[in-house]
């Protein structure tokens, strides 16, 4: 183990809950579920108002197969991640990404425009205001996502989950399905360098863990809350370098990317939360039982200190984003992130051997006849 480690602490508050795959999630009345199921229909229809804010630059959709694995992403300004990105994901096995331009004017959406396996669309309208994206994807995953097993990242994020270097995600989402699982969690895991953030120089089509090569393996605390049932996870690298002391303002780290997506469906906090609310079940957090990934986040690649500068200027990330400007400046100072507790980031099997990832049973293999043809 490299560094010395930093003791992953997790507080608990799940009103009872038991995990695994038939895991449950606290009861609620009828009038919180009358209420949930007018949230979802409202949102729902937010997202489908939210098609006129799309122009379609290049529609491959043809191409979608039935039981193809797809990926829905909204970008603005990525053209370094990008190539990355792609070589991550199309190594997983994903499809066909179904992609959203926010307004980018570095070249994102021309290279975009050229991939083969990708579905692109357009907007300059406020991504703040599209509740994050999610409005866009929402509609994009109604028409095209219904049946699909969707994979809803952003470009900073690689998925990665116990085997996924000798398993697909189509074996992964064949033995979810086996175990009678929809979705599938993930921790979102900062990655960052040694030495001031900004310091390093970093190539396109390269791989960013090999610069952003070490993590916080804890504290994490986690909490289920009413009456949604979401697990709601803080703590790590950026609660300690930028929020200690203001813990409940530091960012949430509980997501479900991963999910067989039907047109009911949609996400009420980016990915960290769900309706239907049975959904929100699949994640119950560092060293829970439910099998689960990481989100390896590759925010703090050189190209911060300048990101930073602009997006405090353009307001589109936090609800109240006047609360994080001194979030956003203490950034743009090139801190350095790393300490002596700072652990080496070396592949899954460290994440799952700290509890940061639970395999839950998956030995990376699916029995004959189960993996999804495309």
């Amino acid at each position: 183990m490299h560094g010395g480690g930093i003791r992953t602490a997790i507080t608990r508050n799940d009103a009872g809950m038991t995990s695994g795959p038939d895991q449950t999630l606290p009861p609620i009345g009828w009038l919180q579920k009358y209420r949930l199921r007018l949230k979802r229909k409202r949102l729902l229809w937010h997202s489908v108002r939210s098609r006129h804010d799309l122009t379609c630059l290049s529609d491959r959709t043809r191409l979608i197969a039935p039981g193809a694995i797809l990926a829905f992403t909204t970008v603005r300004n990525e053209i370094t991640r990008l190539p990355w990105f792609f070589r991550h994901y199309r190594a997983l096995g994903v499809d066909h990404f179904l992609m959203v331009d926010n307004g980018s004017d570095d070249g994102t959406a021309e290279y975009l425009a050229d991939q083969p396996d990708v579905s692109l669309w357009q907007t300059d309208a406020s991504y703040r205001a599209s509740r994050y994206g999610v409005h866009w994807l929402t509609w994009l995953q109604m028409r095209y996502g219904h049946g699909h097993w969707t994979l809803t990242v952003d470009a900073d994020e690689l998925l990665v989950y116990a085997h996924h270097d000798t398993a697909s995600l189509r074996d992964l989402t064949a033995w979810l399905q086996d175990q009678g699982q929809d979705a599938f969690g993930a921790l979102m895991l900062d990655l960052y360098p040694k030495g001031p953030l900004g310091t390093q120089t970093y190539e396109p089509d390269t791989d960013p863990t090999q610069i952003l090569n070490w993590f916080d393996s804890g504290p994490y605390r986690s909490q289920r809350q009413a009456p949604l049932g979401n697990l709601w996870v803080q703590g790590g690298a950026r609660e300690r370098a930028f929020f200690a002391d203001t813990p409940r303002k530091s960012p949430t780290l509980n997501k479900i990317p991963l999910v067989r997506w039907s047109r009911r469906y949609v996400y009420v906090i980016s990915c960290h939360s769900a309706l239907p609310r049975h959904l929100n079940a699949a994640y119950d957090g560092p060293s829970g039982a439910t099998p689960s990934g990481v989100l390896l986040h590759t925010k703090f690649l050189p190209e911060i200190i300048g990101k930073s500068k602009i997006e405090k200027d353009r307001k589109q990330h936090f609800h109240d984003p006047d609360q994080f400007t001194d979030y956003y400046d203490h950034v743009a100072s090139g801190p350095d992130l790393w300490t002596p507790q700072s652990e080496r980031y070396t592949g899954w099997a460290d994440l799952e051997r700290l509890g940061l990832m639970t395999a839950g049973g998956w030995t990376g293999k699916t029995l004959p006849g189960k993996t999804l043809k495309s």
